[in-house]
């Protein structure tokens, strides 16, 4: 009886001592966290949909908090209103960045790009583009097969059945960018909105030199160059036979359209342009 006691007895001091000791370790090496990431991250969406280039709104709230200037850091999810929000928590300034939103660089509708062979594998863009080209003359379209689509939190994109390609609905896109990391062609990228929502730019990635690129794709870019000439604001460069416009210094003057001889060149949310009245001749 002695025996089984003395070891009870024994067993409780043991075990008291080792709570006492593994205390003291875990104050010793506890992680102070501070409780302003608590409140950023309640301001934050939620959304936890990577655009802002951590993993997650947790991880964003951290970047917040640590940061001496949170100029650079942005949720596109929750916009400007958010972002004042956890800058007035923080006591620190932000500047509102542009909106942006996702836009399709490619034109390569049924119409303008007839199918040279049939795909019968995974419907998966990523598979497909392990295996070949695609199933066009172009091997730099979309392959429509709307992985993009299935990445989307949003309810921002949908595939159209006419012309193979997807549909960005801009007023459900919060530019977090998961359907430019999903698209394996690279076609699809992010923009500031502009204006009205006014946009400009090249719906094309065909690098190929212009006879290739016009006989895979009627509406391809081909590299002429009569665009970056056009262009009063050098907004326009042209590189491995690919033009591509800079939204940051395009001013919108849509004179790159007029002259662009595929019409690889697109143009959103603007009004129709009035037509030229010609001047009838004086009479003598």
């Amino acid at each position: 009886m002695n025996v089984v006691l003395i070891t009870i007895i024994s067993l409780g001091a043991l075990g008291s001592l080792s709570a006492i000791i593994l205390f003291f370790v875990a104050q010793k090496f506890k992680v102070f966290e501070d409780p302003r990431i608590d409140q950023v991250e309640e301001v934050l969406p939620a959304a936890n949909c990577g655009g802002c280039g951590f993993p997650g709104c947790r991880a964003f709230a951290e970047a917040l908090v640590k940061a001496d200037d949170i100029s650079d850091l942005n949720c596109p999810v929750g916009g400007a209103d958010t972002m004042s929000a956890a800058a007035g928590i923080l006591g620190k300034e932000v500047t509102a960045a542009a909106p942006m939103v996702a836009v399709l660089r490619c034109n390569g509708t049924c119409d303008n790009r007839p199918k040279t062979s049939n795909y019968d594998g995974a419907s998966s863009c990523t598979i497909a583009s392990t295996l070949y080209g695609g199933e066009t003359g172009c091997s730099f379209g979309c392959f429509g097969l709307g992985e993009c689509v299935d990445a989307c939190d949003f309810d921002a994109m949908y595939m159209d059945e006419k012309t193979g390609l997807p549909v960005i609905i801009e007023d459900n896109c919060v530019s977090c960018g998961a359907c430019v990391t999903a698209c394996p062609k690279d076609i699809i990228e992010l923009r500031k909105k502009g204006p009205k929502s006014r946009r400009i730019y090249v719906s094309c990635v065909n690098k190929d030199k212009g006879a290739p690129a016009k006989k895979a794709c009627s509406a391809a870019c081909i590299g002429c160059g009569k665009c970056v000439k056009t262009c009063p604001f050098d907004a326009i460069t042209l590189e491995n036979n690919l033009a591509y416009i800079d939204y940051e210094k395009c001013k919108l003057c849509r004179k790159c359209v007029d002259v662009c001889p595929t019409n690889a060149i697109t143009e959103l949310n603007f009004p129709p342009k009035k037509p030229k009245v010609e001047k009838a001749e004086t009479a003598e």
